[in-house]
């Protein structure tokens, strides 16, 4: 009998709460789709439908403006796209400066999917840099200078709020009723067993230093090298090359601006690629339905959901540059995914704890309840297993129209003021170079079968 009820219970709930907590999962689906075909402007109408409020944030107010922006920067519709990264990084704010105990308490009651989107510190510092972009494409350099600032100060405070967020999460534990038994639970090698079986992936990337993300250093030394102003550039031409040390043609770049102040000159005639590659990483739902916290037939359900991060390809692994019978090719400065899997992995491990103290809060909940050996006791019992089943979903919100990754080349401005463009077993294209002296050429490939996007930027 209550294991008819239980089903029957678990049908209806499941229903209605798989119905109503994962509705950002299917509007990023969608989405995704009108982006990853680039059709940015099906994507930018998409995205700013699903903002709500113009004033304080809520739900996914800041992840849709997120995905507007970026969708818009597409477009070339630079001064929309700055408007729109304006509000952000004002819900950003508005995050930052509001304390809300009741969000802790819901992902616990709930999940995390109740909480708003507050957004990541890549989210911000990529907002600065989007913006000081925009701003060069409408030929503002010293607002692009103001936003290159913002981004590197974000940057800089990014290891500490890390380590700030990751005692907070372990002080959390402490606060339970139930902390000796999570404690348990994470500590078990059965636990981490059953995570390394069911997300290999979660050990595989390593943080850059700091947290640090060397696209956004490497292009803010880009930035005062193309103004004329190498000093600037050459202390984060010298960061990056830490960050990135494999990668020889930043330490050649570094060793150029040394010999270029040591002269007292200016990079003079010298032409910046930039290649926005593919597309960053989504998010998944994985599951572990299994008792593991309490072996007993007292308690009908026991599972956590967890997001796990899915990569994307990328466009190209490379593009061959020609002008006037010389080569180069791009190389990665800046991994995406592996600044976005930095990140994830701390807020995975927050994400983890909530979990277990949610499951550990419901599962103790039917335990007690099925142990009173009552009719009233054990119909309550399942109808929080019931709720326990119906909630188990994790938060997959992320702001997916990032890249997958970022990559540089430097070459001589050419006589002829053309590039030839060549991604590899593609068509390539032609670029035409302005009148003038330095010069940043961004180019934007989402996917292989994708046309091109592209700005030539007079610096």
């Amino acid at each position: 009998m209550y294991k008819k009820t239980f089903l029957s219970v678990i049908s209806v709930v499941s229903l209605f709460f798989i119905c109503g907590c994962n509705a950002p999962r299917e509007q990023l689906l969608a989405f995704n789709k009108t982006f990853e075909a680039s059709d940015f402007n099906s994507a930018a109408t998409f995205a700013e439908k699903n903002i709500k409020s113009r004033k304080d944030p809520s739900g996914e107010d800041l992840l849709w403006t997120l995905q507007a922006a970026a969708a818009k920067r597409a477009l070339q519709d630079y001064a929309c796209s700055t408007k729109h990264f304006d509000k952000a990084e004002e819900f950003l704010k508005f995050y930052d400066l509001r304390w809300a105990p009741a969000d802790e308490f819901g992902a616990i009651a709930v999940n995390d999917n109740v909480v708003p989107y507050k957004g990541q510190e890549y989210d911000g510092v990529m907002t600065n840099v989007y913006k000081a972009l925009n701003f060069l494409s409408e030929g503002k350099p010293d607002l692009a200078r103001v936003e290159f600032n913002r981004a590197l100060d974000r940057q800089r405070r990014t290891k500490e709020k890390f380590e700030k967020e990751i005692s907070q999460a372990k002080e959390q534990i402490g606060k339970t009723q139930y902390g000796n038994l999570i404690n348990s639970t994470l500590s078990d090698p059965k636990m981490t067993q059953t995570l390394q079986n069911k997300y290999p992936e979660l050990y595989e990337y390593q943080a850059y230093r700091d947290y640090a993300n060397p696209f956004v250093t490497y292009l803010a030394a880009v930035y005062f090298n193309g103004i004329g102003e190498p000093s600037a550039a050459r202390d984060l031409l010298k960061e990056t090359c830490g960050l990135v040390p494999e990668n020889q043609f930043l330490a050649k770049e570094f060793e150029e601006t040394e010999k270029i102040i040591a002269a007292n000159g200016t990079f003079k005639n010298t032409v910046w690629v930039v290649f926005e590659n593919g597309l960053g990483p989504v998010k998944e739902e994985f599951r572990i339905d299994l008792p593991l916290f309490v072996a007993t037939n007292r308690v009908f359900y026991a599972g956590m959901a967890l997001p796990k991060l899915k990569y994307r390809d990328d466009a190209f692994p490379y593009l061959l540059i020609e002008s006037d019978g010389n080569k180069c090719s791009t190389s990665v400065v800046g991994d995406m995914d592996r600044v976005i899997h930095s990140e994830f992995k701390k807020d995975f491990d927050a994400a983890l704890v909530r979990a277990v103290i949610s499951t550990t809060v419901k599962v103790a909940a039917q335990y007690v309840l099925t142990s009173q050996d009552s009719a009233a006791a054990n119909i309550a019992s399942i109808m929080i297993a019931a709720y326990s089943l119906a909630t188990n979903a994790a938060d997959v919100r992320i702001w997916t129209s990032l890249p997958k990754n970022f990559q540089f080349a430097k070459l001589t401005r050419p006589q002829s003021k053309m590039l030839k463009i060549t991604p590899p077993d593609s068509v390539p294209f032609d670029i035409t170079l302005p009148d003038g002296d330095n010069v940043l050429v961004y180019i934007k490939i989402v996917q292989r079968n994708s046309k091109p996007v592209y700005n030539v930027i007079p610096l």
